[in-house]
């Protein structure tokens, strides 16, 4: 059974930094391309960035790009998000998944920018 748990979301000003964590088992995680997905309240899920297998590719959309970085280790089967330079708008639930749509995805952990 695929298993995504993430973590490491809360509240933090703008301008602050955030490390979020996904905890993945169930599936070859080593050969799987990640996906950070997030939404925001009132809105759609929107998809944030993408790392390839071996964690050499990544691509980010506009709106974090500078500031968000994606990486993996795939000795611990771990997915991450470093999020700096946070802004209110990035407030969303930030969810990992196997897919860009996040149809195999975690519950998702919150964040909160709000000064």
């Amino acid at each position: 059974e695929v298993q995504l748990v993430e973590s490491g979301g809360g509240l933090v000003q703008p301008g602050g930094s955030l490390r979020l964590s996904c905890a993945a088992s169930g599936f070859t995680f080593s050969t799987s391309t990640m996906y950070w997905l997030r939404q925001a309240p009132g809105k759609g899920l929107e998809w944030v960035s993408r790392i390839d297998s071996l964690g050499t590719g990544t691509i980010y959309t506009d709106s974090v790009k500078g500031r968000f970085t994606i990486s993996r280790d795939n000795v611990k089967n771990i997915l991450y998000l470093q999020m700096n330079n946070l802004k209110t708008e990035d407030t969303a639930v930030y969810f990992c998944a196997t897919d860009m749509a996040g149809q195999r995805r975690g519950v998702g952990t919150r964040v909160t920018v709000t000064s």
